[in-house]
């Protein structure tokens, strides 16, 4: 089978074309500029297509003759993203619809059981996608997860340089909404199964574990051995805790903000029904412990990518991942921020 992965030198999109390539598909891979392709340690083994969703002719182009689409793509650094998501999917869309594309599988977000109006506009945006993307009278998998656990995940990354960088937790009474997160590389096996899955389908996917924020704070402080007392503030919103995560840590503001929008509701998985209906026979989801763990690995400029585990670091993953530096004026910067929000 011939699968266009979107977004591919993104982060699950570079660890999914090797598994993809592995399982016995031929590989389009697309990205802004092809030449960001190349230097991926796969890039030789998969066909490089350039793609800007907002180009008609090179999303026509990268659909051509492909049999599955799978849609990686999520625009939370731009401050409209609502708006351009919504658009992009509908674009791709109608020219797969038009090149006969048999699948599209999405990679979502779950969406909680709360009345539209009430989801963040992070959750909104992808609720929108699965929509658009399913109006193409196409059959469409759409996988919704919660937190992605693995080093360069930009959910992962949020906890590792919030608990790193911070002596002190703040936790305000409307985080402690649950969250079931998973480890990438049983997200990336669920999606090599749904790009054989027969049919339109929603499934959550979760991983064996599901906490209070707040506990999962504490699990990744206690594992790395960082004293962080955690410190209730019931009347801190959203929109300050958004500000003061996004001055911390090294990931872009806007999307920081979006997804801190996200965590009010409980964020877990309606049932298990992916295990049995896309992952292998006896694959055994990877746990809470050891996925932090596995994230927490060394960085290797030696290390052949080849064999890496997918949960640590990588050499494509984001300038941003693994943390920083300049704590001192990140914390006056957040003490700022969050004063600005307050007036």
């Amino acid at each position: 089978m011939t699968v266009l992965v979107t977004g591919a030198t993104g982060y699950v999109g570079s660890r999914l074309v090797p598994a993809l390539l592995e399982a016995g598909h031929a590989v389009r891979a697309s990205a802004s500029s092809a030449g960001k392709l190349d230097s991926l340690w796969w890039g030789d083994r998969a066909e490089h297509v350039a793609m800007d969703v907002d180009d008609d002719d090179q999303v026509r182009e990268a659909v051509a003759g492909v049999e599955t689409v799978v849609y990686l793509i999520h625009g939370l650094d731009a401050e409209d993203f609502v708006r351009k998501d919504r658009e992009a999917a509908e674009r791709m869309a109608r020219h797969a619809r038009a090149a006969g594309v048999a699948r599209i599988v999405y990679l979502s977000g779950i969406v909680p059981d709360v009345p539209r109006e009430d989801l963040s506009d992070h959750i909104r945006s992808r609720l929108e996608v699965e929509e658009a993307l399913g109006d193409s009278g196409i059959p469409t998998v759409s996988l919704r997860a919660a937190v992605l656990l693995g080093s360069g995940s930009t959910s992962f990354e949020i906890i590792r340089q919030i608990s790193e960088r911070l002596p002190l937790q703040t936790i305000p009474t409307w985080m402690h909404s649950e969250i079931q997160p998973i480890a990438v590389v049983d997200a990336v096996a669920a999606l090599v199964g749904a790009v054989g899955w027969d049919g339109s389908r929603v499934f959550d996917v979760g991983g064996p574990d599901r906490l209070p924020y707040p506990d999962l704070l504490a699990t990744y402080a206690r594992i790395t051995e960082l004293p962080r007392p955690q410190i209730p503030l019931p009347l801190l919103p959203e929109g300050a805790v958004g500000a003061i995560a996004a001055r911390l840590t090294d990931v872009p503001t806007a999307t920081v903000e979006a997804l801190v929008d996200s965590l009010s509701h409980d964020m877990v998985a309606a049932d298990d029904d992916f295990v049995r209906e896309l992952l292998p026979a006896g694959h055994r989801l990877v746990g809470l412990e050891e996925s932090i763990r596995r994230a927490l690995a060394d960085k290797d400029p030696d290390a052949d990518p080849a064999t890496a585990d997918p949960m640590g670091p990588l050499p494509q993953d984001p300038d941003w991942a693994e943390g920083g530096s300049g704590i001192v004026s990140r914390i006056t910067g957040a003490i700022d921020a969050f004063q600005k929000r307050l007036g």
